[in-house]
């Protein structure tokens, strides 16, 4: 039966208890009967969180002077971060907290005004002042214990920032207690942001998350100083410990909870779509010229516009420093094994690094500015190297790949690449003496051809991220060369190209690949040049490939017999590095969460036009459709690959190929020509044409069977005045949607519904943003 708020006996044995710990209170409250007294006395269960509010609201202001109120704040704290969940389940309840509690004034007449506050707004205000409490969660400045009780309202929290580091150079005494309250209500903020996973996705990014809305507003006077700790506590973490190996056995980390919860909370907060901020222009394009230097007013949200606003050289240096060190650390492990404690955040981390290169332009050309970037690129080919054969690692094959995709678009990044890759961190790929950009076509190979199906919607990703650092690439090794030129041999099987409505695109790609490398940096590669030679059948094929219908309903037949999507076969894979373990699958049982489709390629990218003196300039819509590869590639959906196309090649398609009775659609003669008649093999067979004759004169007068005279005479050819005239540089910009803007979002929540473990925080709650699945 209902009781009555007034009965404070009855409700202070809630929180009154001196020893819990959050597990307790996990324990102690089983799911059942939070559900059971919301169904059933509905008024107990608001009387309930009001209470526990309403004494969270007294800690922060009379600044939890002794043990005993302390205790109380910790004990609602962990009440109200297991009950959150089970309001949000239930959408009869999910407006409680933003309605105000009728009667909650205290009798003077000030306090009614101030009570009339919803419910959420004073939660959110207590938690942000109780995170800047002197001798709770931040070492006190007073020596005298003689503090009065305004000090929490007058206290200037900026001198009170938790770690040196942005905008704040002092770094205070570590203090484990302090360090175990934060994460404490770290934890119930981010319980209270999570009322996002109980809506389902939707293409509609504007609907805000009225939490994270009022957190980060100006209402939140702790915003700046809350956002500065948060990032400094995560960016200046050493996981490692004062150097010293297997320090972390001997001393327990009371850092590394708070960093984590410090991650989560940041990235939540940062969560906003920035492709519905800038303003576009009547061309559609955003308006960007050197006159707008000027800082346009920025988003509403704080912790955006502050990210977004971090400019001094030494920030930079701090926080990419501080990403490379954390991103590196599993790496680190396999010199000296147990040696560095393992870190698990590394998916909050590179959501984070992908907000600060969205948000914060003058960041990513800081990353790009100097070779730290590839401190970045090597943990991300790492990663992506490991997880390639895992179903429950999807999401982290997609982040990857997203950051190397902006990083892409830039020339910098092509420039970087060719500096000599001498780490040899253990991975399980064939051995190569070359550049960062060897290792990363090396990677993508290996992803391509022996990861898992659900990969192949990332084909098109991978590959532009070629295309778009190919102009740039000085000299590639003889292994990169060969796993290129092994790559067009599968994607341009007659199988490969019939069987489904996109995958001649994929040759594009490759092909634009040669082309800018033969064109822009004929002159160190020759083991490229090289194995184009020895491979001149494949271009030759392509360049006679068939278009009867009796040929291609042959070449359908081949792929009924070898159902392996890439014949691993001639692809001469060595041996691969010392030390390293295969790439292995998930383990049976192991929980997923549901991604939503990521946008096609056409829609994740914005041509750009590379001009003479190295400025881009974007291509206008129409012009880029006449682009050699026609259609631009289509939308790809995590389920279904290759399906859904932009609705000029929808109609095109219908015209050029006969969609059969069962609606499945079938390759035409019209349709293969549509694209053969497009593909750009000019480039390459000149250079046959050219090189051919001349190097098996070579082998004939001199009896050779040896590359190494073959290559030397490559290097010192020229095909200068013999070539097509050089085509412009494209390069395919990521640009901002809010298609990835809802991928980034269900993406972040299950990477923290999965990771919140102890407690399962959101464990078996109807959560509606994604499905939990088991691999």
């Amino acid at each position: 039966q209902p009781v009555e708020a007034t009965d404070d006996a009855f409700w202070d044995q809630f929180w009154a208890d001196t020893a819990t710990s959050v597990q307790d209170v996990f324990a102690l409250v089983p799911a059942a009967e939070i559900r059971a007294v919301r169904e059933e006395s509905p008024s107990n269960l608001a009387t309930l969180c009001y209470k526990a509010v309403e004494k969270l609201v007294q800690g922060a202001e009379s600044g939890c002077h002794t043990e005993k109120e302390r205790q109380i704040v910790l004990n609602c704290c962990r009440l109200l971060t297991r009950i959150l969940p089970y309001i949000f389940e239930d959408p009869d309840w999910r407006g409680f907290f933003w309605s105000t509690v009728p009667g909650a004034g205290r009798g003077g007449g000030e306090e009614d005004d101030e009570n009339a506050r919803p419910l959420a707004e004073s939660l959110l205000l207590a938690v942000t002042d109780l995170l800047f409490c002197p001798d709770f969660t931040v070492q006190s400045h007073r020596r005298s214990t003689v503090d009065t009780a305004e000090d929490i309202h007058s206290i200037d929290s900026c001198e009170y920032i938790w770690e040196a580091g942005v905008g704040f150079a002092h770094s205070p005494q570590p203090n484990y207690i302090h360090d175990l309250n934060r994460t404490e209500l770290l934890k119930l903020l981010l319980t209270c942001f999570s009322e996002a996973m109980y809506l389902p996705p939707s293409s509609d990014s504007s609907n805000t998350n009225p939490w994270v809305q009022f957190f980060c507003s100006t209402e939140n006077r702790h915003a700046l100083p809350l956002f500065t700790s948060l990032l400094n506590v995560v960016c200046a973490y050493d996981p490692v410990g004062y150097g010293i190996p297997y320090n972390h056995l001997l001393f327990s980390d009371y850092r590394e909870p708070l960093v984590e919860e410090a991650a989560q909370v940041l990235i939540v907060t940062l969560d906003y779509d920035s492709s519905t901020s800038s303003s576009p222009t009547v061309d559609g394009t955003t308006t960007g010229t050197a006159m707008d230097d000027v800082d346009p007013p920025g988003p509403d949200n704080l912790f955006v516009n502050y990210l977004s606003r971090i400019h001094r050289e030494e920030d930079f240096q701090f926080i990419l420093k501080g990403v490379a060190r954390l991103l590196s650390n599993p790496l680190v492990q396999t010199y000296l094994p147990n040696s560095a404690k393992k870190i698990q955040f590394h998916q909050e981390l590179l959501v984070l690094f992908w907000k600060l290169c969205d948000f914060n332009k003058k960041f990513l050309f800081f990353v790009l500015k100097s070779s730290d970037v590839l401190d970045i690129l090597v943990p991300i080919l790492y990663f992506l190297n490991d997880a390639r054969a895992d179903q429950s690692r999807v999401g982290l094959m997609h982040i990857g790949v997203f950051i190397l995709l902006l990083l892409s678009g830039e020339r910098n990044f092509g420039v970087r690449l060719n500096k000599p890759y001498s780490v040899r961190v253990p991975m399980d790929i064939p051995v190569f003496t070359g550049t960062h950009a060897d290792l990363l076509i090396i990677v993508f190979h290996k992803i391509i051809t022996s990861g898992h199906q659900r990969l192949q919607p990332l084909f098109d990703c991978l590959l532009t991220i070629v295309v778009n650092v190919s102009p740039y690439l000085k000299s590639l090794s003889m292994v990169a060369a060969n796993k290129l030129l092994h790559l067009l041999e599968a994607f341009s099987t007659t199988w490969f190209l019939f069987s489904a409505v996109q995958n001649h695109h994929l040759v594009f790609f490759l092909l634009e690949v040669f082309n800018n490398i033969i064109q822009y940096q004929f002159d160190g590669n020759s083991n490229l040049v090289y194995a184009v030679i020895r491979k001149r059948n494949v271009f030759h094929q392509l360049a006679n490939l068939p278009t009867d219908s009796q040929s291609i309903q042959k070449g359908l037949q081949r792929k009924k017999k070898s159902p392996e999507p890439i014949s691993r076969t001639n692809s001469q894979d060595g041996v691969s590095m010392e030390g390293s373990r295969p790439a292995a699958p998930a383990e049976p049982g192991t929980l997923k969460t549901s991604l939503v489709a990521t946008p096609g390629i056409d829609k994740l990218t914005e041509k750009s036009q590379v001009s003479e003196d190295g400025t881009m300039r974007s291509l206008e819509p129409e012009a880029s459709q006449l682009s050699p590869e026609g259609n631009p590639p289509a939308a790809l959906s995590d389920g279904e690959p290759w399906s859904g196309e932009p609705s000029h090649s929808r109609r095109d398609r219908r015209r050029l190929s006969s969609a059969s009775s069962s609606g499945q659609w079938t390759p035409t003669p019209d349709w293969v020509m549509s694209w053969k008649s497009k593909l750009p093999l000019q480039t390459i067979m000149r250079l046959l044409q050219v090189l051919v004759p001349q190097v098996e004169k070579i082998c004939i007068d001199k009896g050779l069977t040896d590359e190494s005279e073959i290559l030397k005479f490559l290097q010192h050819g020229t095909l200068v005045g013999l070539l097509p005239v050089p085509h412009p540089i494209l390069i395919r910009k990521y640009q901002a949607n809010s298609g990835t803007a809802m991928w980034f979002r269900t993406y972040m929540w299950g990477v923290i519904y999965l990771r919140n473990v102890d407690p399962p925080i959101w464990y078996d709650t109807d959560v509606k943003l994604f499905e939990i699945q088991r691999v």
